[in-house]
């Protein structure tokens, strides 16, 4: 019965739960609440006072601290057994944030003084883990929401769960708020290709890549040529292996810095004086000055600039930090589709085809969010996002949130997090008004 202990416990001191009102004879009538109170006995549900988070990597943990600065309980579940475990589970090692850290803090703390421009992986992490701690965050860990659902007779989400511990352990939370923090990069996405089964050598997602130690000597595919694929290049390289990435499309290459500035840093500068496509014309004016014509090594530019096509279809431009130099030594071999995998090697849509030793799938993320939640108004069936574009997805009907959803990293993330508290924070003191208005006539 420890779940209806720890229900019971936050009950008494939750205004939520009682209205003191006195009855005829001037007795204590606990009347508010009663109905939810037996339905949570009946279906061993843990009553949350204020919001469930649903995630605990960096957006999470971001609404988690916004509300707690204004004196508003959370509880975190987070189905990992460590808070972003994107981060300290699925990336390579190499990996540092791809724009200056003051693009990346999260709400209410920077980072140390101490850190790089770009910081690493590991000083990613523990910024995080300092973050948690100042806030006083404590995820549920090991707890994998299995289905969320708004409980129209009660007016509260209902949040099943299964926790892995020694055993499933099934639970059930009610609360008022429910905030969806699992993000677009919560599954990886795996793409078919024929012959699959037939390739003698391991396949795998880079989310289970870490260094290119594991590759040298190797004739390595990459296929996707997005960040992370140009960087797993680089790190193979850097390891002695032999790697070649497909390019399926036209992408955007841009120089990390221009003009002795961060060129995100710049970008946004930029953009307030001129117009989005005036912006991209000069970005794309000095990255032809400073890396050359790149589809003369098999990289085209889309027709629609970087910042355009950003806001479009949320498709990021790729930041180089070193891969288009090894492209043009030949060092990176640049290949078209696949057209299907061969027991020993690929081949590709142009009729080539070589060998390989290991293919390697930077083929991203997607959401999940349709798997569990059910709810048809804010998030779409089809890829688990907002149906209204940013600045708009951040909030839908009857309590419940989205963060991390916007395609426009940590600093989406942050700006949708304090939203979603200052809109909970309005929720919450007016219904302590209504409770006070009933507690003393």
């Amino acid at each position: 019965m420890d779940w209806w202990r720890e229900a019971e416990c936050k009950r008494v001191h939750d205004p939520f739960f009682y209205d003191h009102r006195k009855d005829s004879s001037g007795n204590s009538c606990d009347v508010l609440m009663k109905s939810l109170v037996i339905a949570a006995k009946a279906e061993k549900c843990v009553w949350i006072p204020g919001s469930i988070v649903i995630g605990g990597g960096p957006s999470g943990l971001a609404v988690a601290a916004c509300l707690k600065a204004k004196g508003i309980p959370s509880v975190v579940l987070e189905r990992s057994n460590c808070i972003a475990s994107l981060w300290q589970l699925k990336t390579y090692d190499r990996l540092h944030l791809h724009l200056p850290k003051h693009f990346c803090e999260l709400p209410l703390m920077p980072f140390p003084s101490s850190f790089p421009t770009y910081p690493t992986k590991q000083q990613f992490v523990a910024y995080l883990e300092a973050y948690a701690r100042e806030f006083d965050i404590r995820p549920r860990f090991s707890e994998t929401v299995t289905s969320a659902e708004y409980d129209g007779a009660l007016g509260f989400w209902r949040v099943k769960a299964v926790a892995m511990g020694g055993k499933e352990d099934k639970r059930e939370y009610l609360c008022r708020w429910l905030v969806v923090a699992t993000g677009e990069n919560a599954e990886a996405v795996w793409p078919d290709f024929d012959g699959a089964e037939d390739f003698k050598g391991p396949i795998l997602h880079t989310s289970l890549y870490k260094s290119g130690d594991a590759f040298r000597d190797k004739r390595v595919l990459v296929v996707g040529c997005g960040n992370s694929g140009m960087e797993v290049c680089l790190d193979l390289c850097n390891n002695t292996a032999h790697p070649s990435i497909v390019v399926r499309d036209s992408v955007h290459i841009l120089p990390r810095e221009m003009l002795g500035r961060s060129t995100f840093g710049l970008s946004m500068w930029l953009l307030k004086w001129l117009p989005v496509r005036m912006v991209d014309r000069l970005l794309l004016l000095l990255a032809r000055l400073m890396l050359g014509d790149t589809a003369r090594f098999g990289l085209p530019r889309p027709q629609v600039g970087p910042l355009e096509l950003k806001s479009l279809s949320g498709k990021t431009p790729v930041l180089d930090v070193g891969t288009l130099a090894r492209i043009k030594s030949g060092d990176i071999k640049v290949r078209p589709g696949v057209k299907k995998l061969l027991e020993h090697g690929a081949e590709f849509v142009d009729g080539g085809a070589d060998r390989f030793d290991a293919v390697i799938l930077a083929t991203g993320y997607k959401s999940n969010v349709p798997l569990w939640l059910k709810e048809k108004e804010l998030f779409s069936e089809n890829d688990g996002l907002p149906r209204r574009p940013f600045p708009d997805g951040w909030k839908g009907e009857r309590g419940l949130y989205a963060v991390g959803f916007t395609k426009r990293g940590l600093l989406g993330a942050s700006l949708d997090a304090r939203r979603i508290a200052q809109d909970i924070e309005q929720c919450w003191k007016a219904e302590l008004k209504k409770i006070m208005i009933f507690a003393c006539p």
